[in-house]
C-alpha cells in the first residue's frame, strides 16, 4: 500500500489493539479508567488548594504529582479518544512531535517530583528539627520547577532531531500515541545521534539519575527509624513514607518490565499502556487510602456540601 520510503505530512495511529472486535471493548474501558484518573487526581487537587492544613511541603508535590498524571494522560490518550469518535486515525506529523514531547516531559517531571518527594520525606524523619527551615517555600518552588525544566531539557534535543526527520518506511504507527522508540524504527534516516543521545539520557539521566536520588534518601531513613526505640515511633515514621515509596516501587517496576519487553511491539504496548493508565489511577488511589489528612478533608468537604 505504501512506498518503501516516503516523507510523510501525518501518520496513522493503529490504536490499543490489532483485533477490530476488542477496539470498543478496550476504548470503553480505558475510557472509564481516564475519567477515574481525572477525577482522583482533580479532587487531591481542589482539596490541597482548598485546606490550609494540606498547604505543606509534602502535599505541594503531592499536587504537582496530580497536575502531572492528569497532563500526562490526557496527551498521550486524547488522539485515540477523538479518534475513536470520529474515525479519523490520522495525526500530522507536528502534532504528533508536540505529542511526543509532552509525553516525555512528563515522564521526565513526574520521577524528579517523586525525587523531590523522596528528599522531603528525608528531612521530615532524619532531621526534623529542622524540617521547616530546610523544606521553606522557596525550596519547594525550586524543587519542583527543577523537575519541569529538566523535563523540557531532556526532552527538547531528542524532539528536535526526530521532528528534523522526514524520511519513514511507513505511515502507519503501531501503537495508541507517538511512541520514539517505534518512530525511531521507522525513519529511513540516519539516526546514530539520536540512538546515542537517547541511552545517554534514557540511562543516565532519566533513569539511574533519579533512580540514585529517589532511594539512596531511603536508606538513611531507614536506618533512622531501626534508630528508634518505641513501637509506636517506627510506626509513625513508617507511615509518613509508605505511600510515597509504593508509588515509587510501582513505577520503576513497571518502567523495568516496559524496558525489559521494549523488542516485542504487543508486550511494549501493554506495559506503556499500563504505565499511561494504571500507575495515574494508583497514585491517588495509594496517597488517599493510605493518608489520613486527604480522607479527613474529602469528609469535611462532603460533610460541608451536603450541610449547605
Amino acid at each position: 500500500m505504501y512506498k518503501n520510503k516516503t516523507t510523510v505530512d501525518y501518520f496513522i495511529l493503529k490504536g490499543f489493539s490489532d483485533t477490530p472486535k476488542l477496539h470498543l471493548i478496550v476504548f470503553v474501558v480505558v475510557l472509564f479508567l481516564y475519567l477515574i484518573i481525572f477525577g482522583n487526581n482533580m479532587t487531591i487537587l481542589i482539596l490541597i488548594c482548598l485546606e490550609r492544613y494540606l498547604h505543606t511541603p509534602m502535599y505541594f508535590f503531592l499536587a504537582n504529582l496530580s497536575i502531572i498524571d492528569i497532563f500526562f494522560t490526557t496527551t498521550t490518550l486524547h488522539r485515540i479518544f477523538s479518534s475513536f469518535i470520529t474515525g479519523d486515525k490520522t495525526i500530522s506529523f507536528y502534532e504528533c512531535m508536540i505529542q511526543f514531547f509532552l509525553s516525555g516531559t512528563f515522564s521526565v517531571h513526574q520521577l524528579y517530583i517523586l525525587t523531590a518527594m523522596s528528599y522531603d520525606r528525608y528531612v521530615a524523619i532524619c532531621i526534623p528539627l529542622r524540617y521547616q527551615l530546610i523544606m521553606n517555600q522557596t525550596r519547594c518552588l525550586v524543587l519542583a520547577s527543577l523537575g519541569w525544566g529538566l523535563g523540557f531539557l531532556f526532552t527538547s534535543p531528542i524532539a528536535w532531531i526526530q521532528s528534523s526527520f522526514s524520511c519513514y518506511t511507513s505511515i502507519e504507527v503501531n501503537h495508541f500515541f507517538c511512541d520514539i522508540v517505534l518512530l525511531k524504527k521507522m525513519t529511513c534516516n540516519d539516526t546514530s545521534i539520536l540512538e546515542i543521545l537517547s541511552f545517554i539520557e534514557g540511562l543516565v539521566l532519566f533513569v539511574a539519575f533519579p533512580f540514585f536520588l529517589t532511594f539512596v534518601p531511603y536508606i538513611f531513613i531507614i536506618v533512622a527509624i531501626l534508630k528508634i526505640r518505641t513501637t509506636s515511633g517506627r510506626n509513625k515514621a513508617f507511615y509518613t513514607c509508605s505511600s510515597h515509596f509504593t508509588v515509587v516501587i510501582l513505577l520503576y517496576t513497571i518502567s523495568i518490565i516496559q524496558y525489559m519487553f521494549s523488542s516485542n511491539l504487543d508486550y511494549e504496548r501493554l506495559f506503556t499502556l499500563i504505565n499511561t493508565v494504571v500507575v495515574p489511577l494508583l497514585n491517588p488511589l495509594i496517597y488517599s487510602l493510605k493518608n489520613k489528612d486527604i480522607k479527613n478533608a474529602l469528609k469535611k468537604k462532603l460533610a460541608s456540601w451536603c450541610n449547605a
